[in-house]
């Protein structure tokens, strides 16, 4: 079986591992809630990355928070079901480094980073040698970074595909802001795409 990571909109990520785990990260925009999850992880406390009763969840299904990833200031890592989960810094002029946190996701022998709402952080330079496959990094230029922005961070990242995401604080996806992302190995997913590996 393959393994799949579906983009629902927004900032909204499931993700299906080869044996059948199912992740959502965010969950808030668009479809696809229909599995069952093993794993809700939450980047951080706004409105739109939150609504983790949406989806239907399996009997032991984990929910890890912002506030179970970072404790006074250390970034904890959780391992479930032979999926490794590192918690790492978040923040920006409108998101509290206290109270945000990206996370690096390890399975299936692929690492996934979802940056979460963010700017340029210190740690950034340092998960080059993480050899990321996919990242993803939000756009809208509102409440987190310019696609330019987001471009730089991304080759210090060095993933081996850009995916530009959080668009648009109003909508699920805004495709002109996302092209504006000039990250090299770009990769642009609208709402309901996926990549399968």
């Amino acid at each position: 079986m393959n393994g799949e990571i579906l983009y629902q909109g927004h900032a909204s990520i499931r993700i299906t591992t080869k044996d059948g785990k199912v992740i959502y990260i965010d969950p808030y925009s668009g479809k696809h809630y229909d599995k069952p999850a093993d794993l809700i992880l939450v980047t951080h406390q706004h409105f739109d990355h939150t609504a983790i009763d949406k989806p239907p969840k399996n009997e032991n299904c984990i929910i890890w928070q912002n506030f179970d990833a970072q404790q006074n200031g250390e970034y904890k890592s959780l391992t479930v079901d032979g999926i490794n989960i590192q918690a790492v810094e978040a923040y920006n002029k409108n998101h509290n480094k206290a109270n945000c946190v990206g996370y690096i996701l390890s399975f299936d022998g692929i690492k996934v980073y979802i940056s979460g709402d963010t700017a340029l952080t210190e740690q950034m330079p340092e998960l080059k040698n993480e050899n990321i496959d996919y990242v993803f990094l939000p756009v809208d230029g509102i409440f987190t970074m310019s696609p330019r922005e987001a471009a730089k961070c991304a080759d210090i990242i060095g993933a081996k595909y850009s995916i530009p995401y959080h668009s648009d604080p109003g909508s699920e996806f805004d495709i002109n802001q996302a092209r504006k992302f000039n990250a090299k190995n770009r990769i642009i997913l609208k709402p309901g795409e996926t990549i399968t590996y």
